[in-house]
């Protein structure tokens, strides 16, 4: 066991020494990895020391120790050439005025987490010119402003942390947005309520942010669909999550809401970590589109191509409208009549079943709720066809997408959930 033991985990300065003696002295340089918690390391001990006992450490976490300056870090680091991740969290660092680093000291350095250490966005600048491979840094915690753009720094990070910063503001974001390989960025609980990308027209897509994949926006003040609208325009974003907002909490309801987010943001695949299915962004978009056509129709929304020019505040405040109608066709009046009482015969569809593979069955129309769940439909139609119920596959054609198949793949969700409509047609297959 001693002879592959690559990491040393000890935590508690209490049992420091205890745990040492299990670890002989001739081990100690094949420690790929090391982490000592709260351990009351306060510097780098004698010249040399830690360069001749583990040479090779890549990752290295002293969070909850006693180090109060870069410079002891500095001394330690110079020491660990392989050093790739290096966590500092909760000591209490005093960084230097001027660039104190060796050239070199920081060489191989990916990963450098500095949450709770009373680092400023200047300090992080300043000794940033010493980590020339960075790709991941957190600063969560640390009373940051951003208070100038990176210039000939950072320029090869791919994450970075700035949750719990409260004193970040929007117009501050403008000055990390052209980092040119951020790929994902966590901005949670930093207060943020609005965000506005000047430099792209509605239905265009900024330069900001130009490789944003990833955005966390969690536990901030969220409230207006504006916020949602402008994230449309990020030309990389393909996972968002804003949970814990009052946007997301409100009374929409969390099933509608989620609907409406992805129906606003067209490249998004996840969504507060739940992947978002063809099928899901087919059901969520319909529903968008008939929610708000009475809105549209009365903004100067005409299912006649040459008459339909609904005015600028509908447009502003439904950018991906008009493409969604491109795209599913407008909205018909009856898709958005005003709601009837909520009655068991408004809530039946209307629909034929056929049977594909089967040629002597007959086409057979049956009046369903549009809140029967896939798996109870299945369970009517293995009774119907005399079919057992795992040998069924079902789909769904709609004459408004012809040429279109639609399968029912999730036993859970409901026929409405899929915007199955009156008139449509149930494909069963075995």
């Amino acid at each position: 066991m001693m002879e592959a033991m690559k990491a040393l985990y000890i935590s508690n300065a209490g049992t420091q020494q205890e745990d040492l003696l299990f670890v002989q002295t001739s081990q100690l340089n094949k420690l790929e990895e090391i982490c000592l918690m709260n351990c009351a390391v306060s510097c780098a001990g004698d010249k040399g020391e830690i360069a001749n006992l583990c040479p090779n450490i890549r990752v290295l976490s002293l969070s909850k120790n006693l180090l109060s300056s870069w410079d002891e870090v500095i001394n330690i680091a110079d020491q660990l050439k392989r050093l790739e991740s290096l966590t500092l969290s909760e000591n209490k660092l005093k960084f230097p005025s001027g660039l104190q680093s060796l050239p070199g000291t920081f060489s191989t350095l990916k990963t450098l987490v500095l949450n709770r250490t009373g680092v400023t966005w200047s300090e992080v600048l300043r000794c940033a010119s010493g980590w020339p491979v960075l790709e991941e840094l957190y600063l969560n915690a640390n009373d940051i402003s951003i208070s100038e753009r990176p210039t000939d720094v950072l320029q090869m990070v791919k994450f970075l942390d700035l949750s719990s910063n409260r004193l970040i503001d929007e117009n501050q974001l403008f000055l990390i947005a052209y980092l040119p390989r951020l790929e994902h960025l966590i901005l949670s609980d930093i207060g943020i309520s609005s965000i506005h990308f000047p430099d792209a027209k509605i239905g265009c897509k900024t330069s900001m942010f130009p490789s944003l994949q990833y955005l966390i926006v969690n536990d901030n003040q969220i409230s207006q669909w504006s916020f949602i609208n402008e994230l449309d325009k990020l030309q990389s974003l393909h996972s968002l999550s804003c949970m814990r907002n009052p946007l997301t909490e409100g009374a929409t309801g969390a099933e509608t809401t989620r609907q409406w987010i992805i129906a606003k943001i067209g490249q998004l695949k996840t969504l507060n970590r739940c992947v978002i299915l063809p099928e899901e962004r087919r059901g969520a978009e319909i529903d968008y589109r008939k929610a708000f056509g009475n809105e549209w129709k009365k903004a100067g929304g005409h299912q006649n191509p040459e008459e339909n020019r609904p005015n600028e505040e509908f447009t502003a405040a439904h950018p991906r409208y008009q493409l969604l109608c491109l795209k599913y066709g407008a909205p018909e009046d009856g898709e958005f009549k005003t709601q009837q009482p909520v009655l068991l015969k408004n809530q039946l569809l209307t629909l034929k079943i056929k049977c594909p593979n089967q040629l002597d069955q007959k086409v057979i129309e049956k009046q369903l709720p549009e809140s029967m769940t896939i798996q109870k439909m299945k369970g009517l139609l293995s009774r119907l066809l005399k079919v057992p119920v795992s040998q069924l596959q079902v789909s769904y054609e709609s004459p408004k997408m012809p040429g279109r198949e639609i399968e029912l793949e999730n036993n859970q969700q409901s026929l409405q959930f899929y915007s199955v409509e009156n008139g449509d047609c149930l494909l069963v297959r075995w």
